[in-house]
């Protein structure tokens, strides 16, 4: 048998003003309902309502038709049904051209809604609570509000649908005037359609975590939990960009609704607009500051550190992360992660400097003043708080990356290092004195591009070989860029040598000490080649390895 298919005929001509005769009013959220009642009772509109909200509006002076009344049905199971019936949705699904939607009106007595007004149980403020349970939560996943919505937006020729106490004064000013228009009407629809997309979503990403939903491949050797097999996020623009990484190009800061940490909740407090390439610096920037957890300074260009230092203070570390590279540290982006107080400010006012950006958790108002008022570059400096904490837990623990026509996921590279877990690969063990350095110097390769060297001189980091296609160029430009600063300093590496050929510029540079993950199929040559040098190499075990 053929599968039957739905009878379709053509369409009248589109309705444009729709007046407001009769509406079905259900709110959770009741505010602004008193707006409301008045400025429905003002138009004479006729108003049915459910439970709560029909006594809100009868204790607000209005005459309200009881949805049970309309049903012929009381409210069962504790509200769970109450709407759910055909003389409710054939009455907001009529279409009103069409004679025998009207004709089918007639025969069971059914009236048409002109308008549905309607917001959801509050599932996502509930589920943010830290005692909120699992049946508290799932009591508050609405089912005759999406369908109240989704019915009157899929029929927004003929009916008007409300889904927020922010639309009620345009509603109101519509219906005062004779009706919605088409055209409101259509956005009207396409708002409520984004509520109740937004509203699955965060559902559907609790009961995946409740369902423990997951498809990673039995006897993976990935660290971490699981990757999600579906993975859904709404996203809302949150900053417009004049440009992207060229002025030909669109762009704007999206982030998950809801997300306040990371880049998500940055708050700028002066200065020009932030551009994406600024953005894309920041991130590079706080990321590497949040890795420390002694006061650090990171002086980022075009998205790797050109200057990182740790120290006793956020003030003295600023002083000397801006000293590592001062050619590249010009037009940078700095980035602490201490309070950015007074102290810090005035290492900035030094003649000759000039910085994009300045991130930290928070300004004192004092430095504030200062870097507002003192510098050449007062109006030009956008000083930005990046609130602390876990960014990721927005996108369910995953680091999301955009190619061409998809999305690359991955748990980011946030876990910290263990230095009892290094193991010395050469005869000759660091000095006791360069384990500080040693541990900051692989601290810091881990966020520059690869293939990646960082060269350090204790907590301060002094040459970067970054972003290239040879291990051995990568040394030979962080050397270069160290210059007389590598002698007696450290050298890390993001991943392993695949040849010796770098040990002998190493040895060349004065480097007292190596530190590297291993793991080449040559690393007894490279380890016999630090032996040869007399170099102490160590080993980490774990690649930092970053495109």
């Amino acid at each position: 048998m053929e599968a039957a298919h739905p009878v379709t005929r053509p369409a009248g001509p589109a309705v444009d003003v729709v007046p407001a005769r009769r509406v079905l009013v259900s709110v959770f959220d009741k505010t602004g309902l008193d707006r409301l009642a008045a400025g429905l009772k003002a138009a004479g509109v006729r108003v049915a309502s459910t439970g709560g909200t029909r006594a809100a509006l009868e204790s607000l002076g209005l005459e309200v038709e009881d949805v049970s009344a309309i049903t012929g049905f009381p409210e069962v199971l504790d509200g769970r049904v109450k709407t759910l019936h055909p003389h409710i949705f054939a009455g907001i699904l009529a279409r009103g051209d069409r004679p025998d939607d009207l004709a089918v009106l007639a025969e069971h007595g059914i009236e048409r809604f002109d308008a549905v007004i309607v917001n959801l149980y509050a599932f996502e403020s509930v589920i943010a609570k830290p005692d909120c349970t699992a049946a508290a939560a799932i009591e508050l996943i609405d089912i005759g509000g999406p369908s109240l919505v989704r019915a009157a937006a899929k029929n927004h020729a003929f009916t008007a649908v409300v889904t927020s106490p922010d639309q009620y004064d345009d509603f109101l000013a519509a219906v005062a005037r004779g009706g919605t228009t088409l055209a409101e009407r259509r956005l009207l629809a396409a708002r409520a359609f984004q509520h109740t997309a937004r509203y699955d979503t965060v559902i559907s990403a609790w009961m995946a975590r409740h369902a423990g939903l997951a498809a990673e491949p039995a006897g993976s050797p990935a660290a971490g939990p699981p990757l999600a097999a579906r993975f859904t996020l709404d996203l809302e623009r949150r900053l417009p960009l004049r440009y992207g990484e060229n002025p030909h190009q669109s762009a704007a800061l999206y982030a998950p609704v809801g997300a306040h940490l990371g880049l998500a909740g940055l708050v700028q407090l002066c200065g020009k607009e932030l551009s994406y390439n600024n953005l894309l610096d920041l991130d590079g920037a706080t990321r590497l500051a949040g890795l420390f957890t002694e006061p650090a300074a990171i002086v980022v260009k075009h998205t790797n550190p050109c200057g990182a230092a740790s120290a006793a203070t956020a003030a003295e570390a600023l002083a000397t992360a801006m000293a590592s590279d001062p050619t590249s540290a010009f037009g940078s982006i700095v980035a602490v992660n201490r309070p950015f107080d007074p102290a810090c400010a005035e290492i900035l006012l030094a003649p000759g400097l000039f910085v994009e950006v300045i991130a930290a958790p928070v300004f004192e108002k004092e430095a504030v003043e200062l870097l507002t008022t003192k510098p050449t570059w007062k109006a030009s400096v956008r000083l930005v708080e990046v609130p602390p904490g876990d960014p990721w837990e927005a996108t369910a623990g995953m680091e999301l990356r955009g190619v061409a026509g998809a999305i690359l996921a991955q748990r980011p590279d946030v876990c910290c290092d263990d230095p009892a877990a290094w193991k010395v690969a050469t005869r000759a063990a660091p000095a006791a004195d360069l384990t500080p350095a040693l541990a900051f110097a692989f601290t810091v390769v881990r966020r520059l591009t690869s293939n990646a060297i960082a060269v350090c001189r204790g907590t301060n980091l002094v040459g970067a070989g970054i972003g290239q296609t040879s291990r051995v160029d990568a040394v030979r430009i962080a050397l270069e860029k160290a210059g007389e600063r590598a002698r007696g300093g450290v050298l890390a590496s993001d991943a392993f040598f695949p040849f010796p050929d770098s040990i002998e510029l190493i040895e060349r540079a004065g480097i007292a000490a190596i530190i590297q993950p291993g793991g080449s199929k040559r690393d007894a040559e490279v380890i016999a080649a630090a032996d040869a040098a007399g170099i102490p190499m160590v080993l980490t075990g774990r690649r930092h390895f970053r495109h």
